[in-house]
């Protein structure tokens, strides 16, 4: 048997199809930027800044490891936890809060501190690390 060299092999990497493919990609870009400028496309007005100020930021609620409870960083005590929670889902634009555990928190305090926001009308509850 001859060796490889002797056979004619070729290592060189063909480059003809990853041409080709570049070329088919700037031709459709190429389309694609003309039929924008001739369709109209639908986009939706900016955003007023009366629109921004309506939303507010997240709301978590964080179990601490000494047993006390804040929302967002307001400390909050367990009895007025729930009326908190209340108020702050009152009005139904906020249907997200975020719940954060400390290391040292059973889960059985996590569990009810869920339920008691799921009662208070937040419809989706999110779990942070």
């Amino acid at each position: 048997m001859p060796p490889l060299a002797s056979q004619g092999l070729n290592a060189d990497i063909n480059v003809t199809p990853m041409i080709d493919v570049l070329l088919v990609l700037l031709v459709v870009f190429i389309l694609s930027m003309h039929l924008r400028s001739i369709f109209p496309v639908n986009v939706p007005p900016p955003a007023t800044p009366s629109q921004h100020a309506s939303t507010s930021p997240q709301v978590v609620l964080e179990l601490k490891a000494d047993g006390s409870y804040a929302i967002n960083g307001t400390p909050v005590a367990q009895s007025g936890l729930a009326a908190r929670l209340h108020k702050l889902a009152a009005g139904g634009q906020r249907q997200l809060i975020f719940v954060r555990a400390e290391r040292g928190r059973k889960y059985g305090e996590v569990v009810r501190a869920v339920d008691l926001a799921k009662g208070a009308g937040w419809k989706i509850v999110g779990y942070m690390p």
